[in-house]
């Protein structure tokens, strides 16, 4: 593999980097999914909007401070922050957290669209060496010739095995984002319809 890394020229380097840069946030991503899950505390979220229906709504904020859940930021920021606007301080919260969610995505995007292109670069060039070794001296080489056709090929499959694997993880960590989003929208329309119906009453 190392030797076929080799013979691909030197945009090899730039597609080298850019697998390290998608692996080490791919890496990073996973671990902040794990250990946001581990964070989570639907006991802590039930308490909250238990609490508001009782009309506790002192009661719900501490049960929730403190808590590492990200639904529960989320309810405990739009309830200390209800006088103002409980819709605003929702939306502001909420977007807190998908920031944190989305950390990193951007750049895993970059990648997956730039290594092929990088690639097909590498092949570009190394089509251009090729033929331009097809002057006098060399066609009696025709095996020089297809050979560098090859290794000019090895750039583009590269960054498309770069672009293919770094794809799979990107949909997981989108999918991941989306989840995320749902549910503190859930809980969040929750809550305000708790407090519609404590304020009608």
């Amino acid at each position: 593999m190392f030797h076929l890394f080799l013979k691909g020229g030197p945009i090899m380097w730039p597609l080298l980097i850019t697998s390290i840069v998608a692996l080490t946030v791919v890496i990073e991503r996973l671990m902040f999914i794990v250990r946001e899950k581990r964070r989570r505390q639907p006991e802590v979220i039930e308490s909250i909007l238990g609490n508001v229906e009782k009309g506790n709504l002192d009661e719900a904020i501490r049960s929730g401070r403190g808590s590492g859940d990200f639904v529960a930021h989320t309810l405990v920021y739009a309830l200390e922050h209800r006088g103002s606007s409980l819709s605003s301080a929702i939306l502001r919260a909420a977007n807190w957290e998908l920031q944190r969610f989305n950390r990193g995505l951007s750049v895993l995007d970059t990648i997956i669209t730039l290594a092929p292109l990088l690639g097909l670069l590498g092949t570009v060039t190394g089509m251009i060496r090729s033929f331009g070794m097809m002057g006098a001296e060399e066609l009696g080489a025709p095996m020089a010739i297809t050979g560098g056709i090859a290794e000019a090929l090895i750039a583009t499959a590269f960054g498309l095995s770069i672009a293919i694997i770094a794809l799979i993880p990107f949909n997981y960590l989108n999918a991941r984002v989306e989840d995320a989003r749902h549910e503190m929208e859930d809980a969040s329309t929750h809550l305000e319809l708790l407090l519609q119906k404590k304020s009608d009453s």
